[in-house]
């Protein structure tokens, strides 16, 4: 199977080493894995599952969260919270590079990180947890004769599976602050609970917990005789082999059909509150998928482009491609052609040929430049043509919106 090793930035500033396994044909979905406390995104479970859920069509992306495996970062300086922000990190890079996880899995505290940060991912529609805690404080037991140490000192050195990690009271203060139950309880995706009845380190309870918690659809897989790694390879097969038929009830894993066979007709725009801020939204069209929001100066969080730039935006996109169009038709020298634009309210008094003579009107500012060896005459018509874009044109004529209720 393909395999893809790359880095992208964690919300800490740091570069985040992650590895894709992509299927051999067609992606038919991306998961987004998180792997245990201490351990990395080359743990065998982690991907041994990744292996085999390429093989079902499904990339999976998995990474080292700070300071653990290749990653940058120092792990002391890590919490609960500064991993579920790198999740949502890593499903920010997979939706600008590729496309959004519509799956995301997590193995044992990763499984807590998933459920945390599944609300944070509006296109996931599955979620997977496998040997998880159902209280991220779970993980203190894992020291649990250095807390009142980290407590009292404020960073201690502890050993965890045979290796020396240092622990500091800012970990224990933020896994004590997760409300995991109420992230659960307002999940409002598909929930697959997977967890060995044997499990000696995270038990059996803690799916009992976090299974009753969550609204349905929700199912539950008993991993009879696994212990709580996953260490067995068939044991991490089967957990690939039941995901990889749990999600084709919630995910559409139809392989996707080459863009040569699409249609020219225009297909849907659609623009959904993510609910992470008071305005940020997700816009999706086809397999693209953008943010919108609004400066701060007016409620928004600015992740992403204002409702006008994305007019703005329109506007200058098709200016340029229909310049391109014409100039490569023409065989003009053009190299280069670059659109600003701006957009602001004046008084209708101070436009002379407006029709409309009281109020505030709209104006765009286009500013072209065109880099190119060209005469005047052919610059002259380049800029005529600027105005024939086809979004030109819708801006500057009548133009007709039906809204109507969804139903």
């Amino acid at each position: 199977m393909p395999h893809e090793r790359f880095q992208f930035t964690g919300t800490g500033g740091h570069q985040l080493a992650a590895a894709l396994d992509t299927p051999d044909g067609p992606v038919k979905a991306y998961a987004l894995f998180a792997h245990c406390f201490t351990c990395g995104k080359d743990v065998l479970a982690a991907k041994r599952i990744a292996v085999a859920l390429a093989a079902k069509g499904i990339a999976t992306l998995r990474f080292d969260f700070t300071g653990l495996g290749s990653s940058e970062g120092d792990f002391a300086n890590s919490t609960f919270s500064s991993n579920v922000a790198d999740l949502v990190r890593a499903a920010d890079h997979l939706r600008e590079t590729r496309q959004a996880p519509a799956i995301l899995i997590g193995h044992s505290l990763g499984g807590a990180a998933i459920l945390a940060a599944a609300g944070k991912i509006p296109e996931a529609k599955a979620v997977v947890t496998v040997s998880a805690p159902s209280d991220p404080a779970h993980v203190t037991h894992l020291f649990k004769d250095k807390v009142d140490d980290i407590r009292a000192q404020g960073e201690v050195e502890v050993s965890l599976a045979g290796r020396p990690f240092r622990i500091k009271r800012e970990l224990l203060d933020d896994v004590a602050e997760q409300n995991l139950t109420a992230q659960v309880t307002k999940l409002h995706k598909a929930l697959l609970v997977m967890h060995s009845p044997t499990d000696d380190t995270v038990g059996i309870d803690n799916a009992t917990h976090i299974f009753v918690a969550a609204k349905h659809p929700k199912s539950f897989v008993s991993l009879a005789g696994a212990d709580h790694l996953l260490s067995g390879k068939e044991d991490a097969a089967y957990v690939a082999d039941v995901i990889g038929a749990w999600v084709e009830r919630y995910v559409d894993l139809a392989a996707p059909q080459p863009v040569a066979n699409t249609s020219a007709a225009p297909r849907n725009v659609v623009v959904q509150e993510t609910r992470n801020s008071k305005l940020q939204q997700i816009v999706t069209s086809g397999p693209h998928h953008l943010l919108a929001d609004e400066p701060v100066s007016v409620g928004g969080q600015d992740s992403g482009p204002g409702p006008y730039d994305f007019l703005l935006t329109a506007l200058g996109a098709c200016t340029s491609m229909t310049m391109r169009m014409y100039a490569d038709r023409k065989s003009l020298p053009v190299e280069r052609i670059t659109v600003t634009l701006q957009h602001n309210k004046i008084y209708a008094k101070d436009c002379e040929e407006c029709e409309t003579r009281e109020g505030m009107l709209d104006q765009i500012d286009r500013v072209i430049k065109i880099e190119g060896a060209l005469d005047a005459d052919q610059r002259k018509r380049l800029m005529e043509i600027a105005d024939k874009c086809p979004v030109h044109k819708t801006l500057t004529s009548e133009v007709r919106i039906v809204t109507k209720a969804a139903e």
